[in-house]
């Protein structure tokens, strides 16, 4: 039985949810959590595309990341399905929402549906990967400071 994931992709204008990706299989941290980092990292999110964007690893905007996670992620029939904004309840034992703060800066909350919507990571993505690689993921925000450095 597969360990199945939903991500969610939120609006950078008024925080709603733009779409929700369901991933069938391996929706654990060290699964799609680290898929998800290795795609996310470097990610500027712009208003607007300009001559200098060029090399840089760029969305215009958090419904261009939508469409550029979703291109990414589903190369094949099955394992991934794209959902309307609000769809829950599909056995999901992890949600990874994306969303932004301080106007431009990229940010995961990690859910664990199975503790009852314990929020496991809520930070950047510098904190997220340092999350990932300790041995101890249980922990939110509060802790999350100490892997600033």
């Amino acid at each position: 039985m597969g360990t199945r994931s939903l991500t969610v992709i939120n609006s950078e204008w008024d925080d709603s949810e733009i779409c929700v990706l369901y991933r069938q299989y391996d929706g654990y941290p060290e699964g799609h959590g680290t898929d998800l980092l290795d795609f996310l990292k470097e990610m500027s999110i712009v208003n607007g595309i300009g001559s200098n964007s060029d090399g840089k690893k760029i969305s215009n905007g958090m419904d261009c990341l939508a469409a550029q996670i979703v291109a990414h992620f589903k190369t094949e029939p099955g394992y991934f399905y794209l959902n309307a904004a609000g769809s829950r309840d599909m056995c999901e034992e992890f949600i990874y929402t994306l969303y932004i703060y301080n106007k431009d800066k990229l940010a995961i909350k990690v859910e664990d549906t199975y503790d009852k919507g314990h929020v496991l990571f809520d930070g950047d993505l510098k904190q997220y990967e340092k999350w990932l690689n300790s041995k101890d993921k249980k922990f939110g925000m509060a802790e999350a400071a100490e892997y600033e450095a």
